[in-house]
């Protein structure tokens, strides 16, 4: 969950370090730090808080020869959040720094190791550990008389073999000023490749204007680094693998706030975009058609189990919905973190669909290799061309919704309901369980749907804006939906809690009576989905049984809704499930504008952050 950059080339380094660490502080904002090596000594700058205090102790420096660095943003796991546990740390004699993502398991054991062999710690964290054990080797290679120009690659070879966890690392050596390491192994690293400089980062965003050439480190890969040559080395053996790198055709713009006043609000505004960029090259040309190729070659799922966690898990449990209706495909939607540790039953013909955002979350990832380890096929669903679910699913399909720099996710879903209704069509036309003509309204209404949100944004705006004023001051809201809106009081509830950190819960309105109507006073508003569904009166009798309490009810729904309510919210109509694509942006909305009155850092919330890289 960290942010990882290094750089080295002929321009002053330490500058390009913090811009990098700037676009990813989404990463992590507890703490940052920079290492890098002038007038041959080893400089290390780390300051507690957020990347400001990093840039106002910099300014105070002169770092203008140092022309290679590592810098990190971090998101704590070992280690309270104060300057000591910044990274980058440095081993035991001072001559190697290094920047970590991830988390160590095996740590204590390697420490207590290392503490016995005389070496001294200065902080709680696991990298600290890491450091210390590389550059313990890294001195037995020199005794051993390892070649020099080999010593580093050996070191983390050898060190990096008695680690367990995840790790993505980028390391400096006081005695090569010029050069920049890395590993990975279950956490992200890239490299941006061009003739004159190289950086390794965390995520693109952070070398983007540099250079669009990028070398996606697989698990299990080191790399060196100098400003005008790259290797790359399998861990294992220290033996060099050949490489091409691609090329990152979207722009630094992207990953702009582009005059909205937090990335949010612009990511939520970017979902006309998103919907049309889903659905380009996905059907056929006379359009009546859903064409996804990255399915043709595998059989439609006799059972289909979805894994995901927090919004991609809605998401998943929104398409059961569907799956179920279109295809006829029981499904189950499982949350990653839970099923990675049950003993989990896969039938022949069962196929697994893994949901994320930025392919590297480490629950989902893990349950990806737990069920292909019994045989399963999966599919991966995710938005980072190059991810590790990616790399490792048996076909990918990506979402195409671009960077998205908010923690909380908002185009993201927008982008997975998309695609993930395409392949409810694609499964349903191919078992010819649908009609043409319900394909082709379903498709209709899709390619509509761009334009129509895109008028009814700012107005939902202005309706969510009145709302936050009127209700911002409950301590808790509930949440309550029916069928496929369930997932959706579940995504509305996780929108207003992890912003404005006003408690939420998500409940199916049918539940309501087992229990939570225990809360209800004039005090605990409930915002309810009453869209005009064949469930409507069901809800309708839910929020009857919230008045009698005197409960204050906000009513998101649509004109021809018979409601009385204290709040009444109509959102336009939709054919059939397709409505998600206006309620999601209103729950959306709702939450920003609550955080965004109450001052919260709508983008960058307490203790959350983008890329949830550890278990």
């Amino acid at each position: 969950m960290c942010g990882i950059i290094g750089y080295t080339g002929g321009r002053p380094a330490v500058p390009l370090i913090i811009e990098g660490l700037r676009r990813l502080e989404y990463r992590g904002y507890d703490s940052a730090g920079t290492a890098y090596v002038q007038d041959g000594e080893l400089q290390v700058v780390r300051a507690e808080g957020k990347l400001i205090e990093l840039d106002t102790k910099l300014a105070a420096l002169d770092t203008s020869r140092a022309r290679a660095g590592i810098g990190h943003t971090r998101w704590a796991t070992h280690g309270v959040p104060v300057e000591r546990n910044a990274h980058p740390h440095i081993d035991q004699d001072g001559t190697i720094a290094l920047v970590h993502n991830g988390i160590i398991e095996n740590y204590q054991e390697l420490k207590d190791e290392l503490t016995a062999a005389g070496h001294t710690f200065r902080t709680e964290t696991d990298t600290e550990v890491i450091a210390h054990l590389i550059g313990a080797v890294l001195n037995a290679c020199i005794v051993e008389g390892v070649p020099e120009e080999d010593c580093m690659i050996q070191a983390l070879s050898r060190a990096l073999a008695r680690a367990e966890g995840a790790y993505a690392l980028a390391v400096i050596n006081l005695a090569e000023p010029d050069v920049i390491y890395g590993a990975r192994h279950s956490s992200p690293l890239v490299m941006g490749v061009s003739d004159e400089e190289n950086f390794l980062a965390s995520d693109i965003p952070a070398f983007l204007p540099y250079t669009r050439n990028v070398v996606y480190l697989n698990d299990g890969e080191l790399v060196r680094l100098t400003k005008n040559s790259w290797t790359v080395y399998d861990c294992a053996t220290a033996k060099k693998i050949e490489r091409t790198p691609q090329r990152i055709e979207w722009d630094i713009q992207a990953a702009q706030k582009g005059g909205y006043k937090h990335f949010m609000l612009k990511e939520i505004f970017e979902q006309p975009m998103v919907v049309t960029n889903c659905l380009t090259g996905r059907l056929s040309p006379d359009h009546k058609h859903v064409t996804l190729p990255e399915l043709e070659e595998m059989p439609v799922p006799e059972r289909l189990h979805i894994i995901a966690c927090g919004t991609s898990f809605h998401a998943g449990l929104w398409a059961m919905y569907l799956m179920e209706n279109w295809a006829k495909i029981p499904t189950s939607v499982e949350i990653a973190s839970e099923y990675r540790y049950r003993d989990t039953i896969l039938g022949e013909g069962d196929q697994v669909l893994v949901i994320s955002q930025s392919g590297e979350t480490a629950d989902t990832l893990a349950c990806l290799r737990k069920v292909k380890e019994q045989g399963a096929k999966v599919i991966g669903l995710c938005n980072v061309v190059g991810s590790s679910i990616a790399r490792e699913s048996d076909t990918v399909i990506y979402t195409q919704a671009g960077p998205e720099i908010s923690v909380a996710s908002t185009k993201a879903m927008c982008s997975q309901l998309v695609v993930l209704t395409l392949m409810a069509l694609f499964w349903g036309r191919r078992k010819n369980l649908l009609t043409e003509m319900a394909e082709t309204e379903c498709l209709d209404t899709l390619k509509r749907i761009p334009e129509h949100l895109e008028t009814a944004l700012p107005e939902m705006r202005e309706t969510a804006r009145t709302l936050a004023r009127q209700y911002s001051g409950a301590r808790s809201f509930l949440f309550l939906g029916r069928g496929s809106c369930y997932p959706l009081a579940l995504e509305g509830a996780l929108k207003l809690k992890e912003i404005s950190y006003i408690h939420a819960e998500g409940y199916a309105a049918g539940e309501m009576k087992h229990g939570p109507i225990a809360l209800i006073d004039p005090d605990f508003p409930t915002f309810a989905l009453a869209l005009a569904d064949d469930l409507f009166p069901k809800v309708q009798s839910n929020l009857q049984e919230v008045q009698a309490r005197n409960g204050k009810i906000i009513a998101l729904t649509q004109d021809g809704m018979d409601l009385t309510v204290d709040s009444v919210w109509k959102i336009p109509h939709a054919w059939g499930p397709l409505d998600v694509f206006f309620a999601l942006p209103a729950l959306q909305l709702f939450a920003y504008e609550v955080a965004d009155y109450l001052g919260k850092d709508v983008d960058q919330p307490r203790n959350l952050a983008k890329s949830v890289t550890v278990e």
